[in-house]
Order: C-alpha cells, then sequence, then structure tokens
C-alpha cells in the first residue's frame, strides 16, 4: 500500500508539473493502450510495436521543431528495463534537446501506467538523431534550441558530448579489435567444443515487400517499421538457439545507411553472434532492392536477449560454434560490443554517486570516462540552488549540499578572451603557478588532443602530514554554439602504471573543473567547480565556515596569472606535446 500510495503521489506531482509549468514547444505526446494485437506469445508487449510508437513520436517532435520533414539517421542504445502488459497503457514523450546544423537530438521517455492501480514506472528512456529535409532547393539551417527549465538546459548541453561519441563510435570498436590485451583474451576463452552449437541453425532471412501503410508522408519507409521488421527476426534467430520465448534487453544504436521506398523488397538477415553466460547477442542487418538492382544496405543493428525462468531470473545459455571467417569476425566483434556496453552502461548510464571515483583507464573506455567527466561537471554547474556563501572584491564563493554531498563554486569575471583564458586553465601542468594546493602538476599521458592524464601533489592541511597525490583526468570542450561555455573537467581515474605508492596518500577528486563564459570580446566570466571528496574539503572547509578567504588569494592569483600570460607564446596547445 505505501508503494502503491507513492506511485499516486508522483502521478499527481507530474500532473501538477504539466499544468503550471513550462513545456518544452517541441514536446509531442503518445498514449497507447496495449491491445492482443499489439503483443507477443506472453501478452507482453512487442518491441518492435513499441519501437514503431517510438519514432513516429520522435519523429513528429523533430518535425514541430524543424518546420519541414524529417528522417531517422540513428538512435542510441536502448535498455529495456520492465515489459508492458496487455491492458496496461504506454506512455511516450519526445522532445528535441538540441539542434545542430541540419540535424538534432531528440529524447525519448517511455512509461507504463497501469488503469487499475494507477501505478507508473519507466520502461526506456533513448535519443535518437533525425536529419531535417526541405523539399525545396534551399539549404537547412535549424533554429536553436532555447532551454528553459533546469532539466533541459543540463540535457541541452549533454547533447553536444553524446553527439561527440556517436561520431567516433565505430573508431572505438576498431581501436579495441586492434588492442593486444583484448585479443589475447579473446585467444584464451575455451569452450568445450562437444557442447558448442553452431551458429548456422540460427540464421534467418526474410524478405518484405513496402507497401504504403508501412510508409511515412515523405513515401520512405518508416523507420520504426525497419526497426520492428528487424526485431521480429532476431528474435525468432534467438529463438532457434534457445528453443524457448527470449526476451529482448537491450539494442545496441541503430544507424540507417541509407533510405527505402514504396516498392522496395527489404531483406532482412538475423543470426546469433556470440552467447555469454546469460545473454546472446543477435546481429541483424536489412537491405532493400527494387526489380534488378543490386541490394542497398540500409540498416545494421546488435540486440541483446535473455531467457529467463519463472521466477523472472536468467537461465544459462550454451556457448555456440562461430563459422570460419564471417562467423569468427561476428564472434569476436560481439564480444567487443559487449565490453563496449558495459563501459558504456557502467560509467555513463549510473548516476555518479553510483560510479566508484577512481574508475581504471584504459583504452575503450576512454571515450566513456571522457564522457562521464565532461557531462558530470555539466550537471554540476547547471544546478539552481547555489547559496552564496561569501564574496570579496567581486570573487564569489557558493556551496550547494545534497545527499550528503557538498559542492562549492568560486565565480569572477576578469578582462581576457575567454578562448586565450580556457587556453591558460587547460594546462594543468602549470596549475602550481597559481594554486599553493598544487605543489607538482605531471603530464602522465596525452590521450588525445582534448583528453590528458596528470598526476598532482598537493601538502597536507595538517602540519607534518603526508602529501597526497591524485591520478586526474583533464577533459576540455570549446563551445558547440555561441553561448555555450567552455569546459575543463578533472575527476579521478586509475592508472595501472601509477598505482598507490607509500610515499604519497592517495587522493580522489570526485567532479571538479573550469567552465568560462564569453561574456564580451575582451571579458570572461570564470568559474571554478568542485563536489568536495574528503581528501578535498579540508583545503576548503574553514573558507565555507566563514573563517577565512584563503580562496579569494588563490583566485586572485589565478587572475594575476591569466593577466601576466595574455600575450605570452608559451601556453599550453595541443601541438606543443
Amino acid at each position: 500500500m505505501a508503494s502503491e500510495s507513492h506511485h499516486k503521489e508522483n502521478l499527481h506531482n507530474l500532473q501538477l508539473e504539466d499544468e503550471g509549468q513550462h513545456r518544452n514547444p517541441s514536446e509531442v505526446k503518445m498514449s497507447q493502450i496495449v491491445l492482443p494485437c499489439h503483443a507477443n506469445h506472453c501478452g507482453e508487449l512487442s518491441i518492435g510495436q513499441l519501437l514503431k510508437w517510438m519514432d513516429c513520436t520522435a519523429c513528429l517532435s523533430a518535425e514541430r521543431h524543424a518546420g519541414c520533414p524529417c528522417v531517422t539517421a540513428s538512435v542510441d542504445d536502448i535498455y529495456f528495463e520492465h515489459t508492458i502488459g496487455v491492458g496496461q497503457v504506454v506512455n511516450i514523450k519526445a522532445k528535441v534537446n538540441r539542434a545542430f546544423n541540419s540535424s538534432m537530438e531528440v529524447g525519448i521517455e517511455v512509461s507504463c501506467e497501469d488503469l487499475y492501480s494507477g501505478r507508473h514506472w519507466r520502461v526506456c528512456q533513448a535519443f535518437a538523431t533525425f536529419v531535417a529535409k526541405r523539399t525545396d532547393a534551399n539549404k537547412v539551417q535549424l533554429r536553436q534550441v532555447v532551454p528553459c527549465t533546469h532539466q533541459e538546459q543540463v540535457e541541452h548541453s549533454l547533447a553536444a558530448e553524446r553527439r561527440r561519441m556517436r561520431l567516433i563510435h565505430h573508431d572505438i570498436m576498431q581501436d579495441l579489435l586492434n588492442n593486444k590485451t583484448f585479443q589475447r583474451s579473446i585467444s584464451e576463452e575455451n569452450h568445450d567444443e562437444d557442447e558448442a552449437l553452431p551458429t548456422e541453425r540460427t540464421r534467418v532471412e526474410s524478405v518484405e515487400l513496402v507497401l504504403p501503410p508501412h510508409a511515412n508522408h515523405q513515401v520512405n519507409t518508416f523507420g520504426g517499421q525497419i526497426m520492428a521488421w528487424m526485431e521480429n527476426v532476431a528474435t525468432i534467430a534467438a529463438s532457434r538457439l534457445c528453443h524457448d520465448h527470449p526476451t529482448l534487453r537491450a539494442i545496441d544504436m541503430f544507424h540507417f545507411r541509407g533510405p527505402s521506398q514504396v516498392g522496395d523488397r527489404l531483406v532482412l538477415k538475423a543470426i546469433v553472434n556470440n552467447t555469454f553466460k546469460n545473454s546472446m547477442e543477435v546481429g541483424v542487418c536489412a537491405e532493400a532492392y527494387h526489380g534488378d538492382e543490386p541490394l542497398r544496405h540500409i540498416n545494421s543493428a546488435f540486440m541483446t536477449f535473455e531467457v529467463l525462468d519463472e521466477k523472472g531470473r536468467p537461465c544459462p545459455l550454451p556457448p555456440i560454434k562461430p563459422e570460419p571467417q564471417e562467423g569468427q569476425r561476428r564472434y569476436q566483434e560481439a564480444l567487443a560490443r559487449k565490453k563496449i556496453r558495459l563501459d558504456r552502461k557502467y560509467i555513463i548510464s549510473c548516476k555518479q554517486t553510483e560510479v566508484p571515483l577512481s574508475v581504471p583507464w584504459d583504452t575503450s573506455n576512454q571515450v566513456y570516462l571522457s564522457y562521464n567527466n565532461v557531462s558530470a561537471l555539466k550537471m554540476l554547474a547547471a544546478k539552481n540552488n547555489w547559496d552564496l556563501c561569501s564574496k570579496k572584491n567581486n570573487v564569489s564563493l557558493y556551496t550547494v549540499e545534497e545527499s550528503q554531498s557538498l559542492c562549492f563554486r568560486v565565480e569572477f569575471e576578469m578582462e581576457i578572451p575567454a578562448q586565450r583564458a580556457f587556453i591558460l586553465l587547460s594546462d594543468i601542468s602549470r596549475r602550481h603557478e597559481w594554486d599553493q594546493h598544487y605543489t607538482l602538476c605531471k603530464l602522465l599521458l596525452r590521450v588525445d588532443e582534448d583528453d590528458f592524464i596528470y598526476q598532482v601533489v598537493t601538502p597536507s592541511v595538517s602540519k607534518g602530514g603526508q602529501y597526497q597525490d591524485f591520478i586526474l583526468l583533464a577533459s576540455r570542450r570549446p563551445p558547440c554554439d555561441s553561448g555555450d561555455p567552455y569546459v575543463i573537467a578533472l575527476r579521478s581515474v586509475a592508472l595501472p602504471s601509477h598505482p598507490p605508492t607509500e610515499e604519497f596518500h592517495r587522493g580522489e577528486v570526485v567532479c571538479a573543473g573550469f567552465t568560462i563564459y564569453e561574456v564580451s570580446k575582451s571579458v570572461s566570466k570564470i568559474s571554478y567547480y568542485n563536489q568536495a571528496s574528503p581528501e578535498v574539503l579540508p583545503y576548503i572547509s574553514t573558507d565555507i565556515a566563514g573563517l577565512s578567504s584563503s580562496f579569494y588569494s588563490i583566485f586572485c592569483a589565478c587572475r594575476q596569472y591569466l593577466l601576466d600570460n595574455i600575450i605570452s607564446t608559451s601556453a599550453f596547445t595541443p601541438s606543443a606535446l
């Protein structure tokens, strides 16, 4: 009863928010009651049908913002948390988080409603990319999204970082497959050949004729319909392996490579690529042809299935025996995708408090650690409940306390171009020149042009105490659009080549860094943030308590450092390393 009353209270609060607060102009909502024709053999909503509804809702949101027809370009990873039964209601909400030149990110939230109990629960969340297609010859230039609420500001800011990950998704896979440690781990896998099942028995091929009901208002095959057909053949392939009814748990990124039209024959192929302890990956490919023309690649996707027992627990699955060459390639790529999937889910999807401070860094998870680093700082900066703690000569100290976490922000304006301040503050190896808490700042590894790993040594707060060291990932980002800040994010990572030593007490930084806004061509607003860990809090505690203003002297030194180096040529640049 307590749980039910809690759900009803949440519903009431959501209704009040909808009635009394701002609504995004691109927001579109869809509600559908699940009928038997939408369900599978278990009386649960078919994921293919859900994908169609999600794609339709997101497309309507994109077109509301763009004012012209839009097509689905890609859909990020989707994790399905719950199933939906016949008679329950699916509520889908979609809105444009951010627009770029001709593409935009649409956020999709899916929840389920039980009409009898009044309960609501989340089913999944997704981010889709849509491209605007004008009917005339004019070049598309989408208007910018203006975030109004705190949540919209966060999503608008993170959308740029998610776009960055999409663009390098293929490179991440190739780097991992070429990694010697990963290759060695594959070769060490040892399955009993007698128990292994040949993958050929799971192969599925099906053809669909694209008819007018399958098309959108642009006479192209509806993206959601293609995803539904792909889910159907993937489910058949998974069933052939386990001889049971599998449950779809996750879908890796959908990426549409080309359009399909009414009259096309769509050829859908699926096969089990690999099995793990309690799950299997099925690869699906969609190709199209018309008449005598050769096959055109439309889409590829990778779906993760589980087989559940009567209590809803995953059942063990048998190993598979891949075919030579292509089968072996798919087998290895499935292992790589599993690692990438776990990294993404573990580092990105988890709440900041659920991720260990010093996540081990390696080349396979560097992109996701960098994303977590930047997104955590952006979310910290977007908080709207900062309290002014003290102010001295236009240097302000703010604090916010949430969920047993104390965060602080130091902010000031000065005459320096924002880009110049960004370049100077990005060079963490020079921070000891203005911050007395940094005794040594040593560059350990240049990950790429925007990400670097440093060892930082700081003195002890207590007299005669042991020095501390930190292994920090520094991620820097220039603005994506006008109005965006320059970002320099810092967080602790674990670097295998630099384990803790007896010489230093190993400290950890949860989230820290700078945002730099351009007030004018010559004036910048510089803000420093830190989510205080036990190792960091002693350095600022007296300032927060109002007993001193040492932060003021440090940031005065920072201001002087920036002034002294406004026209210096010795500032940090990637080419200088």
